[in-house]
């Protein structure tokens, strides 16, 4: 049983800018993994931080919930375009992913939005509600990543023929999606390869949403692929800080000098991903059980004192 108590010291760790990063993302994504009102209201809070990095995987987090009370602050961060703009597509990600029939007409109203990664978000996420009305509002099926995806995968799984789609720019956008998540579900060597070719094409929000499927397929087969396209300066920082985090998800040695290269990227975004991905690195190199320990922490008893050399016996 989680109290009141414990919800706002976990709450109060993320919105303190004192605190270092990787303590804020941990206990965003425990109050992900706690959901329900309180958390809700506690990472809606952090909006106004000034880490961009944050907020989008703020929006992330609440789009994960599927919980229509996050809609109008989600609706609000879209709306504003004092945002970044990888945080207001992830709002607009994040209202596709609740599905609320009511946002539909919200989405429809940013499809052509002068930022390109917030129009492609919308456009996807529009599909992507017409698609579940299309289906009678029966939920997509659940995947082996338990995450909810932009757009369903696709039925096939000949990892050629998905190949090919992926890669193939004169699809629309949600069919080369539904590719993507298609061939992270199949899995395996040929597919992680497949997926790597995908960061040389498409738009920023294509080659971005290929790093993040790559940090979840956790494949080691994808590390020189992602390791390039961080090292890429002219890359999308959208696309470079997704690559930094998906190689502290698959946390190989090589993934390691890549991400310690980047530490003091002059890119901010950049550079906090890379800080973000050092601690899921060690992460999953270690014991521990799982990365949002927020609550573990909070409920560990304080370390014995030393007893100094007096005491000893």
């Amino acid at each position: 049983m989680v109290t009141e108590q414990e919800v706002e010291a976990i709450g109060r760790s993320l919105v303190d800018p004192q605190q270092p990063l990787q303590a804020r993302f941990r206990a965003l994504f425990t109050l992900r993994g706690l959901g329900g009102p309180a958390a809700i209201a506690w990472i809606s809070r952090a909006f106004d931080d000034d880490s961009a990095l944050l907020k989008h995987e703020l929006a992330y987090c609440l789009g994960q919930l599927q919980d229509p009370r996050a809609v109008p602050v989600l609706v609000d961060v879209l709306r504003d375009t004092r945002q970044e703009p990888m945080v207001r597509h992830e709002a607009g990600e994040a209202l596709g992913a609740i599905g609320s029939p009511e946002v539909l007409e919200v989405l429809k109203e940013f499809e052509a939005d002068p930022v390109v990664e917030v129009a492609e978000t919308c456009q996807l996420a529009v599909r992507r509600l017409e698609w579940l009305q299309q289906r009678g509002g029966a939920p997509a099926p659940e995947g082996p990543y338990l995450s909810v995806d932009p757009a369903p995968p696709a039925e096939e799984r000949d990892v050629g023929r998905l190949r090919a789609a992926l890669l193939d720019e004169a699809r629309p956008l949600f069919d080369r999606y539904r590719a993507m998540f298609a061939l992270r579900d199949t899995g395996g060597e040929e597919a992680a390869l497949a997926l790597a070719e995908g960061l040389r094409c498409g738009s920023a929000l294509f080659r971005h949403e290929v790093g993040y499927v790559l940090g979840q397929l956790q494949h080691e087969a994808a590390v020189p692929a992602l390791a390039a396209a961080l090292a890429r300066r002219a890359e999308s920082p959208m696309v470079r800080h997704e690559c930094a985090e998906a190689l502290g998800a698959i946390a190989r040695p090589a993934c390691l000098a890549a991400l310690r290269a980047h530490a003091g990227d002059p890119e901010r975004v950049v550079r906090e991903s890379c800080a973000v991905a050092l601690d899921l690195y060690a992460h999953e190199s270690g014991a521990a059980f799982q990365y949002a320990d927020g609550l573990e922490r909070l409920r560990a008893p304080p370390p014995d004192p030393d007893p100094g050399p007096d005491s000893r016996v």
